[in-house]
């Protein structure tokens, strides 16, 4: 049986790391406080020059290299981002522009934080069928140029931050290696407990009018709503991976969640019996990255040797629509 698998990773953070002491001098608030409830004691923020596109064009270079390929070798592009660099097309056209691939299909998926694995779904089939030899799946988000950094907007500023991550998806002949099983799940119930909502747009208009005019588009979490669902929703869907393809937690070599906040990533781990030495965080350093916080923590798992071939790796992710997913990985 042919099964897609994941042949290259590569990330990219911008330079400039913004620490809770920094945050301090726009908002009320302090280092103790962040830490206390979101584990982030620094995050990545765009400096001039950085965007969607040369982001996602810089992990995808780092991809290719690792995998032995080149960006002739790319079949299709699937890029995930909450905000493109337009508003429309998508960034998956601009990253197909930038990689000189004229012609071939470059999709955008906006599912927010879980964004990365419906896309990495989505490559995985047209692998599986043999539609296409080569994708490239990316996720890559500038979010604080959003983020209304006045104590108004504390509960979000202190968290989101900017990056990028990239694999490139391959076909093997073996049915025990590459992606054994992806789930995806979503709940538009709850679309308006999370997510970026224009102030321009009539649906929204009204219902966000006491927002901050001044800036465009605004991020809302209504924290603890959000904090509820994702620690049941984390471990059910790692479960449903594990049961799907006869494994157990024991079997695992490391869990990569998407890094929303540290203290639900302990609270999953603690759910599921996980040891802490097989939980990837990064976001202490890092902050929410979005749809390219899981690339990001798998590409520097690699680095570090923590992940490595033959290991078994879940992939799992929580956030806006709700939505919540998560794919097993023998490498």
């Amino acid at each position: 049986m042919r099964n897609a698998q994941i042949s290259g990773i590569g990330h990219y953070l911008p330079e400039r790391s913004v620490t809770n002491q920094d945050l301090e001098k726009l908002m009320d608030t302090s280092d103790e406080w962040i830490r206390e409830r979101t584990g982030i004691e620094a995050r990545r923020w765009i400096k001039k020059g950085d965007t969607v596109t040369s982001m996602a064009l810089a992990a995808s270079k780092m991809a290719l290299e690792r995998a032995g390929k080149t960006p002739q070798d790319i079949d299709c592009i699937i890029l995930s981002c909450v905000i493109s660099d337009y508003v429309n097309p998508g960034g998956a056209c601009f990253l197909q522009s930038a990689l000189g691939l004229p012609g071939i299909p470059a999709i955008d998926i906006r599912n927010g934080c879980s964004g990365f694995l419906y896309a990495l779904s989505v490559g995985e089939q047209f692998i599986k069928t043999g539609t296409y030899e080569t994708v490239l799946v990316v996720g890559s988000e500038v979010l604080s140029p959003m983020l209304d950094k006045t104590t108004r907007g504390r509960d979000t500023a202190v968290i989101f931050a900017d990056g990028a991550g990239a694999v490139v998806l391959t076909g093997i002949e073996d049915s025990q290696k590459g992606i054994l099983a992806t789930h995806l799940h979503a709940d538009g119930r709850f679309a308006d407990k999370l997510g970026a909502f224009s102030k321009q747009m009539p649906q929204t208009m009204e219902l966000y009018q006491d927002r901050p005019t001044d800036v465009p588009i605004d991020i809302i979490m209504e924290g603890r709503y959000v904090f509820k669902h994702a620690v049941s929703k984390f471990p059910a869907v790692i479960k449903e991976a594990l049961n799907t393809s006869g494994y157990t937690i024991d079997d695992v070599d490391l869990v990569i969640p998407h890094q929303a906040n540290l203290r639900i990533s302990q609270a999953v781990a603690q759910r599921l019996g996980l040891p802490e030495e097989k939980l990837v965080s990064n976001i202490t350093q890092y902050g929410n990255t979005t749809s390219a916080s899981i690339p990001i923590a798998m590409s520097e798992a690699w680095e570090d040797g923590r992940l490595k071939e033959g290991s078994l790796v879940c992939l799992a992710s929580f956030g806006s629509g709700f939505t919540w997913a998560s794919s097993l990985i023998r490498f």
